[in-house]
């Protein structure tokens, strides 16, 4: 029985630990090499994306949690000092029914005095469709009062190696008592087109 549940547990770990296939992009050390090679004869591409970023920081199944804070946060109007880590749903509508397209993995600080102004550490990580495995790396100011919020795309995994761009965040929802949110994201990414 016990060597029967250690081969379970050994497929389950390697099955979870095998990231799966991006449209056309095979992973690993060689496949990135490859990659590589081609990359002197690729042509770049633009790829535009939407979706709707589910941060949901209260209530029975939270996916954002709160990890540290300083000794000032709880005197600052604008939470200064706090920091978040965040395991999001990526939706197709802001709808958190709709089809799934990935999730929003990463940290949040708020990092201003004067405004809530969040420095976002994020990734964008794919799980369905031709991005399946994909990544979108965001590293940037996030005032987030602001109705429009700019953000730099600063490199990706998978179908987008290299990647470099700008997502935009515009609040859907938000619930001024629990601060569960809604954010619609827009994003325009600049990556090599190589199968």
């Amino acid at each position: 029985m016990a060597k029967a549940g250690i081969v379970v547990l050994l497929f389950t770990v390697l099955v979870a630990a095998t990231p799966p296939a991006g449209l056309g992009v095979s992973f690993g050390p060689k496949a990135v090499d490859q990659w590589f090679k081609q990359l002197p004869d690729a042509k770049e591409k633009i790829t535009k994306l939407h979706f709707y970023y589910h941060d949901i920081v209260s209530g029975g199944n939270p996916t954002a949690y709160q990890i540290a804070q300083s000794n000032f946060t709880a005197k600052s109007p604008t939470r200064f000092g706090a920091l978040s880590v965040m395991d999001d749903l990526l939706t197709e509508t802001p709808d958190p029914n709709s089809a799934v397209v990935g999730r929003g993995q990463g940290t949040y600080g708020f990092a201003a005095l004067d405004e809530v102004g969040l420095l976002m550490t994020l990734n964008f990580f794919f799980t369905q469709g031709e991005y399946n495995g994909s990544t979108l790396s965001v590293l940037g100011r996030n005032p987030y009062y602001n109705q429009y919020r700019e953000m730099p795309i600063v490199g990706g995994t998978g179908v987008f190696r290299l990647a470099r761009g700008i997502a935009t965040a515009q609040t859907n929802y938000f619930n001024v008592t629990s601060d569960n949110a809604i954010v619609e994201y827009n994003v325009v990414v600049l990556h090599y087109d190589i199968q």
